[in-house]
């Protein structure tokens, strides 16, 4: 596969994958006119910082070995079987345990004893989630980006169709029909529960679109094959949870680390959660790009000269990134403007949302660095780098949350991924060495900072909105020139784009 056509998938994975983070991110970017108060949305930043953690453990690294031992398995179909049948098993099992457990889980997690339940749904959640992993990940590796679009955004698309018609169209019908009988079977006092059933409700949706993908699932386990996959799997195990505790950690101690009464650090809380799905919409570049990129790069290993491919991609991948950014820095308080329509306390803290985003940058450029382990079967340095960066995140939250608040957790974050991406690319280029453009990519990313900083520094001339959004408008455009000039070659070999940069032939 060609960077072309890699482009070509991208473009597949990354529109659905554009479009059902766009819809969630509308989902809660709803949570403030939903809920008055932030620390009312506590609960839910709650339990979303515990479901990657059981993702994790539930999938066991099958995806990536899925990819990893496609290429090398005759049988395709008896790798597949061999893996479907184990993380079958797995999640029934996993699956009671956490029914069973629930209520310690919640107690541990710091919820209401009231609200156990959201663990319940929590683990019908994962269970369909887990389930889909592999279907999904068959979809990628025999290239049918269509069939994965339709499924993904039509699961997302059924789970906000439930929460706007549980928090949105029943409320306003028993509003205007006091007398309905729909009132005395609507609970208004636990809009939280109706999130979690809409999510699990497209969870279900979604596992049952993916049917076919189990018609050909042959009842064959080679335990054999599957000790050998398990071998490769199982520090992925370990580079999983570590990078949900550098993700979610902060989310999760918050509240026991921040030295503040409980409401106030609820408030914190569900304001925290709220501007870090801002910061994440650098992440949706990132996941378009794994969508596509994790098949791509072990289908490319055997290729001719992969490291040269693996560079441009990154190139690619790093520029797509600084876009993303600026939008977020550049127009940081319009998307304040939008969530403090209902109540300004949702606004507090915007100027984090950059470090966080700078800091999902990183990220992304480290999940791109970690190919050389995954292709060298070196995972466990990935283990220990994740572990590493684990430490420096506990650390971090422990020493800065009293402090800083959630500046604090902002920083602890950014310093990690700074940490993990360094610590891969002089790893990656002992034992895998890759020509990236480094210089170059630092420049971009330098730029991209400048130019938030300097929108910044204009903002004190004057506070005009329309001051405001042109001077951002122009130095987001006076970049995509600059970028413009220097990758046109590059640009140009690329499809769809390509073409507007390809002069004419008179």
């Amino acid at each position: 596969m060609s960077v072309k056509k890699l482009a070509g998938q991208t473009l597949w994975y990354g529109v659905p994958t554009i479009a059902k983070r766009f819809l969630g991110y509308l989902v809660n970017l709803s949570l403030p006119f939903i809920f008055s108060h932030a620390g009312t949305t506590a609960d839910l930043t709650q339990v979303y910082a515990i479901v990657p953690f059981l993702n994790v453990l539930f999938t066991y690294g099958m995806e990536t070995a899925y990819f990893r031992f496609s290429q090398t398995e005759e049988d395709r179909k008896h790798l597949y079987s061999t893996l479907s049948i184990s993380i079958f098993i797995t999640t029934i099992l996993l699956s009671l345990c956490l029914w069973y457990f629930r209520t310690d889980i919640a107690n541990v997690a710091g919820l209401d004893r009231k609200h156990t339940e959201y663990i319940a749904w929590v683990c019908w959640i994962i269970f369909f989630d887990t389930l889909s992993t592999l279907p999904f990940a068959r979809l990628r590796q025999e290239g049918r980006p269509r069939k994965y679009a339709f499924v993904s955004v039509a699961g997302i698309a059924l789970n906000i169709l439930i929460i706007i018609l549980f928090l949105g169209i029943i409320p306003a019908y028993i509003k205007s029909h006091p007398d309905s009988f729909i009132k005395t079977i609507y609970d208004n006092n636990d809009p939280i529960s109706y999130y979690l059933l809409a999510n699990v409700c497209g969870s279900i949706f979604t596992f049952l679109l993916l049917w076919k993908e189990f018609k050909d699932l042959r009842f064959e386990f080679d335990s054999r094959l599957w000790k050998k996959v398990m071998h490769y799997s199982y520090p992925l195990i370990i580079v999983g949870l570590g990078g949900m505790i550098n993700d979610m950690l902060s989310r999760l101690v918050y509240r026991h680390v921040v030295d503040v009464p409980r409401a106030e650090a609820d408030k914190e809380l569900g304001i925290f959660g709220n501007l870090y799905r801002i910061a994440v919409m650098v992440t949706v570049m990132i996941q378009a790009f794994r969508m596509a990129a994790e098949p791509f790069f072990f289908n490319s290993s055997k290729g001719e000269n992969p490291q040269k491919v693996y560079a441009r991609v990154m190139k690619f991948f790093v520029i797509a990134c600084c876009f993303m950014f600026l939008f977020i820095g550049l127009y940081r308080d319009e998307l304040q403007w939008v969530i403090t329509r209902k109540s300004k306390e949702w606004g507090e803290g915007m100027y984090i949302v950059p470090i966080l985003a700078m800091g999902n940058i990183f990220l992304g450029i480290y999940y791109n660095l970690s190919i050389w382990y995954k292709l060298t079967n070196k995972n466990i340095y990935g283990a220990t780098i994740t572990i590493l960066g684990a430490v420096i995140t506990v650390l971090l939250n422990i020493l800065l949350i009293p402090k800083l608040h959630y500046l604090g957790a902002s920083l602890a974050t950014f310093c990690c991924y700074l940490f993990m991406m360094i610590t891969s690319y002089v790893l990656g280029q002992k034992y895998y060495p890759v020509p990236y453009a480094k210089k170059k990519l630092i420049v971009y990313l330098s730029m991209a900072t400048l130019i938030y900083l300097l929108h910044r520094g204009l903002l004190m001339i004057s506070h005009n909105w329309l001051f405001n959004i042109g001077t951002a408008t122009i130095l987001l455009g006076l970049f995509t020139l600059f970028i413009t000039k220097v990758e046109r070659k590059e640009f140009q070999r690329l499809p769809f784009i390509g073409k507007y940069l390809t002069p004419k032939m008179v």
